[in-house]
């Protein structure tokens, strides 16, 4: 296990947990600043300032990508199906022209909840199937430019709305049936936010192995959580035993950056972004 204690060289910091606070342009200045090395871009945050200028900013300041957030929400009816379809090779060729390692896709739930306007259904079992056609179907266009595809299992509180693939077996089943030959085109991204309750997470992360293994996120779990989506926990201030985590990852050759993703209305949205940053630097050392 690699010796976090003494630098942050191997943080990245997904953008998301300072989103309210800056623009990407900001984020990217500030992680120069405090020399994070890496980040981790969402789609929205770039349109907003747009791709070039996006591009051209994390290139200047010397960053690279831990990933590329993100791909999926790919159950949709009829009469959106194109739409998925083309949004996902849309942010195959943003992925590309940051020249991240990876896009996250965050896979999506029920089609009425994953592509706005669809028609209502209940059936998880259809959006599953959605799930695995849409990615099967993304790999070919994806291989095509060279971008792997990582697939992030989210907690089963999210089945409905944002992830119907919610354990690290099944995502990695999905890959063992689109990509057998493990040509590297097909992984996981491995958040502790979402699998850490898992009882099989240990025998799942061996079986990924560095094959797999495409992204590793980190933050914790806060007993009580306040809201299920926006109050996630700087590391060390809650239950997960984040450096165990890592350290099954990093026995399995998982060799990237731990990437610091911290969803936090009630917090650490509200605080300045240089106060997340260095703090976020402080529990990589002592918590990741």
């Amino acid at each position: 296990m690699r010796d976090f204690s003494g630098d942050h060289s191997q943080l990245s910091l997904n953008t998301a947990t300072v989103r309210k606070q800056g623009n990407l342009l900001d984020i990217i200045e500030a992680c120069a600043r405090h020399q994070i090395r890496a980040i981790a871009p969402w789609r929205d945050q770039v349109a907003l300032v747009g791709l070039d200028a996006a591009v051209t900013a994390a290139k200047d300041a010397g960053l690279k990508l831990s990933g590329y957030c993100r791909g999926g929400m790919f159950p949709a009816d009829g009469a959106r199906r194109q739409e998925a379809r083309d949004d996902n090779r849309r942010a195959v060729d943003e992925a590309k022209a940051f020249g991240a390692p990876c896009l996250v896709l965050v896979v999506g739930g029920l089609p009425q909840f994953s592509r706005a306007g669809s028609a209502v259904s209940k059936d998880l079992g259809a959006a599953r199937a959605q799930v695995e056609d849409g990615i099967g179907e993304l790999l070919d266009y994806a291989r095509g430019v060279g971008m792997p595809l990582a697939i992030e299992p989210l907690h089963p509180i999210y089945a409905a709305d944002r992830a119907c693939v919610n354990t690290l077996a099944h995502a990695l089943d999905i890959c063992d049936r689109l990509d057998p030959d493990m040509t590297g085109a097909l992984g996981v991204a491995a958040d502790v936010y979402h699998v850490w309750w898992d009882p099989n997470l240990y025998r799942d992360i061996r079986r990924a192995g560095d094959k797999r293994l495409l992204a590793f996120h980190v933050c914790d779990w806060l007993v009580p959580t306040r809201d299920l989506l926006t109050d996630r926990g700087m590391m060390g201030d809650g239950v997960i035993d984040i450096p165990a985590i890592r350290r099954a990852v990093e026995a399995e050759g998982f060799s990237g950056f731990s990437e610091v993703e911290i969803f936090s209305e009630l917090d650490w949205w509200q605080r300045p972004m240089d106060e997340v940053l260095e703090t976020c630097i402080a529990r990589h050392k002592t918590a990741v």
